[in-house]
């Protein structure tokens, strides 16, 4: 069978078809040989954590890769996390601190704070919040108007919520004791403010990792909040001026500091060395003119890793892009996005946490301005940091602003440019400031 030029051989698939999306073995040369309890070990050592690995009563894998107890834990030694299910950036930070936690020893669970609402609930909270993103100024109002200030609106819809979800967690709690909650989504840090006199000695946490905190993110039971930047630290103690915070690194999950090189990633995926490549999605809806810019990139010579996330008709359309234009290879919802970004010379997305993991990996940022809201808060963050541009949603302007990026940007020549150590040591020292010394 005749392919392309670039195409690897067995990609060919019908027209629209997303089953069909690539799915090419990858097999970089410098992941470890060692067996996974001693690279997990090592890894865990030289950031002082301690972890199990030798024989005793640990099982299987947790979240990221680390042992998890078979042996009931006592009480103390548990955390519940709450996230809720609006994209993926707050499972994303969840499966982070989760893989510290049981690093540490501890025994971890996490519930979906949408999902905890009962009956429709949750399906109608995303619905709402989708329809409103989808309406160009209509989320911008109600964040900048409502959730900034606390408008009566926002405290009303956290009251609402807090009615159903308070007696749902309150009877989680008292079924299974824990020492710990961390809430990693607005709703769930309300309920647990209101629950949280009804269980002595409960440490409660709330990390958030946007610029800008808004009003439902702060509470007045609230032990610790985790936040990423200083001027997060002020808008939080707007709210509530005698708040305890602590500013952190943004955690990024285990694989991400395992990213093969740049030239074993390209093997694995057929990407010509010399060639200049990008990686283009936009969270897990798939959000912006992807279809549009990939075509116009791939036009101008450039290789194009396009992810679609869960949106499955952004899905088929970049199939059928791929299917008359060989540079662009779409993937739908995937997990290798570290050996994608390894790949890659630019990383093209919306602000969120593939900022932080592509910053890991040291590849410089092109971001989409395409979530109102509190999206131009941390898109404005990330700005900062450096090492980022920014585009507009006009394909043809995206891509040149692409090219030109591409053309000043040098991809870091180290496997990993960032470790996990800034994140874990100041994970471990907000736990002690809850009084929380796990692993000990």
């Amino acid at each position: 069978m005749a392919t392309a030029p670039g195409r690897r051989p067995g990609l060919a698939r019908a027209p629209g078809d997303p089953a069909q999306i690539p799915t090419v073995p990858f097999r970089p040369q410098d992941v470890p040989t060692a067996p996974d309890h001693q690279v997990r070990a090592a890894r865990a050592a030289s950031i002082g954590i301690a972890t199990a690995t030798g024989p005793g009563p640990w099982t299987g894998a947790g979240a990221g890769g680390f042992p998890v107890p078979t042996a009931r834990p006592r009480p103390s030694d548990g955390a519940l996390l709450l996230t809720g299910s609006l994209g993926m950036g707050h499972h994303v930070m969840a499966q982070a601190c989760a893989v510290s936690l049981e690093a540490r020893q501890m025994r971890v669970r996490t519930l979906d704070s949408l999902r905890m609402l009962g009956g429709p609930g949750g399906r109608i909270g995303e619905a709402v919040f989708r329809g409103m993103v989808g309406v160009p100024g209509l989320y911008d109002a109600f964040h900048f108007n409502q959730l900034r200030t606390g408008g009566r609106i926002a405290t009303g819809i956290d009251a609402v919520s807090s009615r159903f979800l308070v007696p749902r967690m309150r009877d989680e709690l008292a079924t299974e004791p824990v020492s710990l909650v961390i809430s990693i989504f607005a709703t769930g840090a309300a309920a647990t403010s209101r629950i949280k006199p009804d269980f002595p000695g409960l440490a409660t946490v709330v990390f958030c990792t946007d610029v800008c905190p808004h009003r439902l993110w702060v509470h007045q039971n609230t032990d610790l909040y985790l936040v990423t930047s200083e001027t997060a630290v002020r808008y939080v103690r707007r709210f509530h001026p005698s708040a305890e915070v602590a500013v952190v690194p943004a955690p990024v999950r285990a694989p991400f500091y395992e990213a093969p090189t740049q030239r074993d990633a390209r093997l694995a995926f057929g990407i010509p060395l010399e060639s200049r490549c990008v990686l283009l999605m936009s969270g897990s809806w798939g959000l912006g003119p992807l279809v549009e810019a990939a075509e116009a990139l791939a036009a101008a010579g450039v290789w194009v890793f396009a992810v679609a996330g869960h949106n499955a008709k952004l899905a088929r359309r970049l199939a059928v892009l791929a299917e008359r234009e060989h540079r662009v290879i779409p993937f739908g919802f995937t997990d290798r996005i570290p050996a994608l970004m390894a790949a890659a010379d630019l990383v093209v997305t919306s602000s969120g946490d593939t900022c932080s993991e592509a910053r890991v990996i040291g590849r410089d940022l092109l971001l989409l301005d395409v979530v109102p809201g509190h999206g131009r808060d941390n898109l404005q963050g990330e700005l900062e940091k450096g090492g980022a541009e920014i585009a507009g949603r006009d394909p043809r302007a995206l891509a040149r602003s692409a090219l030109a990026a591409l053309d000043r940007v040098k991809p870091s020549t180290r496997r990993i440019a960032r470790g996990p150590e800034d994140w874990e040591r100041a994970f471990g020292i907000a736990l002690a400031q809850v009084g929380l010394t796990p692993g000990r």
